[in-house]
């Protein structure tokens, strides 16, 4: 299993094997969907908290007589429908976190892989390096590619000058290899990655 591999002006400089136990599997969008709600409902705080009528402070008396005042009956100044009153069915602090498996996690990641080179949104680069930190140069990069929506970099290792020179250019993510999920991936139409990236990957997930 071959992929094409290009320098930064798309032009193609040689290919490389690919190992097909990373980036030859059958995309699986049960697991993807999965593992994609898992993560997202992590990232959940849960924190917030309202106070129902018996959590409010005060209203201790019955604020007038039950009858005889030509008004409505009330038990309470802290009832719902009175202004400082409690919340009915008041949100509480909660727990979303839902667990995935870890080899539920890898098998979604390597679907995920796959299924990029399958529909040929993977786009690997023999060096990833700019000269400068520089907007123009990466947007340079994405015109020759002719990459227009949302795009994932994929580095072996965190560089700053590629970090700031993607940094004001939208719908782009750069993310070192170690770092990579799920949702990433599938949010992202385009994948790019460096060959020292995807050779990273296959030692991880192969």
């Amino acid at each position: 299993m071959k992929i094409d591999v290009f320098n930064l002006e798309a032009k193609k400089v040689g290919d490389m094997e690919l190992n097909e136990a990373v980036f030859g599997q059958e995309y699986n969008e049960a697991l993807i969907h999965q593992v994609v709600v898992a993560q997202l409902a992590n990232k959940r705080q849960g924190n917030k908290s309202t106070l129902t009528r018996s959590e409010v402070r005060g209203g201790g008396a019955k604020p007038w007589r039950q009858k005889g005042t030509g008004r409505a009956r009330q038990g309470s100044i802290r009832s719902p429908q009175w202004t400082g009153g409690g919340v009915v069915f008041a949100p509480k602090q909660r727990d979303f976190s839902q667990k995935i498996n870890k080899k539920m996690r890898v098998a979604a990641t390597i679907s995920a892989l796959s299924a990029k080179v399958a529909d040929n949104k993977m786009i690997v680069v023999d060096n990833l390096a700019f000269e400068q930190a520089k907007t123009k140069l990466a947007a340079q990069m994405l015109k020759a590619f002719d990459i227009k929506g949302r795009v994932i970099v994929l580095t072996d290792k965190d560089d700053e000058t590629v970090l700031r020179a993607c940094a004001n250019i939208q719908n782009v993510t750069v993310c070192n290899v170690e770092l990579i999920n799920v949702y990433d991936l599938v949010a992202n139409a385009d994948c790019i990655a460096t060959q020292a990236a995807i050779r990273k990957l296959e030692e991880v997930y192969a």
